[in-house]
């Protein structure tokens, strides 16, 4: 941890030490940026039969998944039905759900209190990040605040079993640093109980006031600790300086624990853990897949996980005291199912099921009765998601002979050649699947087929896979983005044309967007970039504190990695831009600052390239209020058909050697 440390010290004094190779805007959030340049990159409207068939197509939509209230009677979920993402509450299966929320800020649920005479809501402002925590009584009215504070990140934890407590964690004391503070609701006071330098989160807790603390290194790396709250006691348990990640839970017995990681073998299991003189023991087989995510609940008495086959999510749940299988209802072999919270009483535990042309619908499930029963519904009007298309898993050869898996949407309405968007996801630790997307099914609709990707970086397919891009290594494996490209025009041809291909994605999916277009120039037709970064440098520079740290372990060093930082940025290889790029930022966004987006346009202009720049100032690291979503897709669409609705002679293709389909 100390040269991430001095990293950043490093990083904060850029002034004094002129590190960086370009300075050209300072911070984030839309403060740092000019009312001017807002006014200029405004967002236009859309043309108005072009909005009315978004609008349109947005009014087929899900609530959020909701958590169940501790008698098995209510349930609080999200639902941007108004344009923004609010609180609702239903008193019963498919009952008409009554709105507890509202404004322009987006609300989420966190927790009710066991006594049920509370919710605990989570709520941002415009995008930026920095969410507040609040109180609202199960009845409405209005909000109570725990904490909400500028540029400050407040965070549930957990709720005592005797509705007393709220435990919540911050970064009020230092920026890079999380402490963890008791909010005790009748008094509406709150206590620093925890405050140690370091990325920290409450994993797991008891009665007794024992927690399971991780003291987070980076997206993919934990060390964790036990901790009494009482006593004040802190006691490394597993991880320290390995770099490990470990996920962590307390199991049936005491002294023992629920572990899921993927230190033993390249593929993340669950493990029963005891001490660090002791083999862990495996509770799940050993396949190439990993289990996702875990829990247990309060009682301990069942284990819930999540095996990522490829993509695909399927629940599966075990005793938690002999690890036998729990069979759960099968509610159709179709559908990706995950679940979501349990009740501290351990009764009532909340499902959803989705797919490609099911959009995500929610059911609460009774481990006393069995019963498994759909509580929301989503809606469709005037649309039937029967004919959406499923994808196809399949893979391209990369250029040393890996294969990258992608899944593949192919229109049935296109003009061969097939015009092909490629969509990057974000992360990078992140991964494609196939999952319910208007925007997916509107560019099948026009004849577009539609690629995602899961390049080497990518979670789901082993810590090999998602370690290769780690830091220099990227540059090693960053080919596989032009690679795609190469392989589509090479492989998908029809009589001797090629098709033309789009990138897209947004944040890392907008990095690998912006370098696609510059380093690697001419791969791609067109690109589409939301919230992308352009300098990794400056964006080191000028992320939200809280996220540096963990974002140099991901990039690199700005000072040991610099020149491989400056090589992998895309405005590094600006001059090279051979085809249209339009960029797409929110001016909260902390995580991606405005600047990497209004740099990158700015050098395109001053060579006079074909580029087009468009600020949500209402928005953070993307885009999610209704009506910025319809634009953002109206834009979208636009740009790929003005842009690849002609057909590209096979001649024209790069000379490197051609690559056979391969299906996983």
């Amino acid at each position: 941890m100390g040269r991430y440390l001095f990293s950043l010290f490093l990083i904060s004094t850029l002034s004094e030490w002129s590190v960086f190779a370009e300075q050209s805007y300072v911070g984030h959030g839309i403060e740092s940026v000019s009312a001017e340049t807002l006014k200029n990159f405004a967002p236009p409207a859309l043309p108005s039969e072009l909005s009315r068939r978004i609008q349109s197509l947005l009014d087929l939509r899900s609530p959020g998944m909701g958590i169940p209230s501790e008698d098995g009677r209510h349930l609080a979920f999200s639902w941007a039905v108004t344009g923004t993402r609010q609180i609702w509450r239903m008193d019963g299966p498919l009952s008409f759900p009554i709105q507890m929320t509202g404004g322009e800020d987006a609300t989420a649920i966190a927790a009710w209190t066991p006594d049920n005479k509370y919710l605990i809501l989570s709520r941002d402002r415009k995008g930026e990040e920095y969410p507040g925590l609040y109180l609202q009584k199960v009845q409405g009215g209005e909000l109570i605040e725990i904490q909400h504070k500028p540029k400050i990140n407040t965070e549930f934890a957990f709720v005592s079993e005797d509705s007393k407590y709220i435990y919540f964690r911050a970064n009020d004391i230092r920026r890079d640093s999380y402490a963890i503070y008791q909010y005790a609701i009748e008094t509406r006071t709150k206590t620093l109980i925890f405050s140690e330098v370091g990325y920290w989160e409450i994993l797991d807790h008891k009665p007794d006031g024992t927690c399971l603390l991780a003291n987070v290194k980076g997206n993919m790396s934990q060390e964790i600790f036990l901790w009494n709250m009482h006593k004040k006691e802190l006691k490394p348990l597993l991880g320290l300086g390995d770099g490990d990640e470990l996920d962590m839970r307390f199991a049936h017995s005491d002294g023992e624990y629920l572990l899921l990681t993927n230190k033993y073998s390249d593929f993340r299991r669950l493990y029963l853990f005891k001490s660090q003189d002791a083999e862990p023991m495996p509770l799940t087989a050993e396949m190439d897949m990993d289990i996702s995510s875990f829990s247990i609940d309060a009682k301990r008495s069942r284990i819930l996980y999540v095996v990522n086959d490829r993509g695909y999510s399927h629940v599966e749940a075990m005793n938690a005291k002999t690890f036998e299988k729990i069979t759960l209802p099968t509610l159709s072999e179709l559908e990706q199912r995950i679940f979501g919270s349990t009740t501290l009483n351990s009764r009532f535990t909340s499902f959803a099921i989705f797919s490609a042309n099911r959009p995500e619908t929610s059911y609460v499930y009774d481990w006393a009765s069995g019963q498994m029963t759909q509580w929301l519904l989503p809606s469709s009007p005037e649309i039937s998601t029967d004919t959406f298309i499923h994808p196809e898993l399949e893979a391209y050869i990369a250029r040393d002979g890996t294969k990258i898996p992608m899944f593949v949407y192919r229109s049935p309405t296109c003009q061969k050649p097939c015009p092909v968007i490629v969509d990057f996801h974000g992360g990078p630790e992140s991964q494609a699947k196939p999952s319910f997307s208007l925007f997916v099914q509107l560019m099948l609709a026009e004849g577009f087929s539609y690629v995602l990707p899961n390049v080497r970086g990518s979670d789901g397919y082993g810590k090999k896979w998602v370690e290769a891009d780690d830091g220099r290594k990227r540059m090693e494996v960053i080919t596989d983005i032009e690679d795609a490209a190469i392989f589509i025009r090479q492989q998908w041809a029809h009589q001797g044309l090629a098709p033309k291909i789009a990138i897209t994605g947004g944040s890392y999916g907008g990095y690998a967007t912006l370098l696609a277009m510059t380093k690697f120039a001419g791969a791609y037709d067109a690109g589409f970039s939301v919230v992308g970064i352009s300098n990794l440098i400056t964006f080191l520079e000028n992320t939200a504190p809280y996220r540096r740290a963990l974002r140099i372990v991901e990039y690199g060093d700005p000072i040991r990695d610099k020149e491989v930082l400056e090589e992998l940025s895309p405005t590094r290889h600006i001059g090279k831009i051979a085809g249209p790029l339009m960029i797409i930022q929110g001016v909260n966004d902390p995580r991606v600052p405005a600047g990497e987006a209004i740099q990158i346009y700015e050098k395109m202009k001053a060579r006079h390239l074909d580029g087009q720049l468009v600020l949500f100032p209402d928005e953070g690291h993307g885009v999610s209020k209704r009506a910025n979503i319809a634009l953002m897709m109206g834009y979208k669409l636009q740009f790929f058909k003005k842009h690849l609705m002609e057909e590209k002679k096979v001649t024209e293709l790069s000379d490197k050697p051609s690559t056979e389909k391969d299906e996983l």
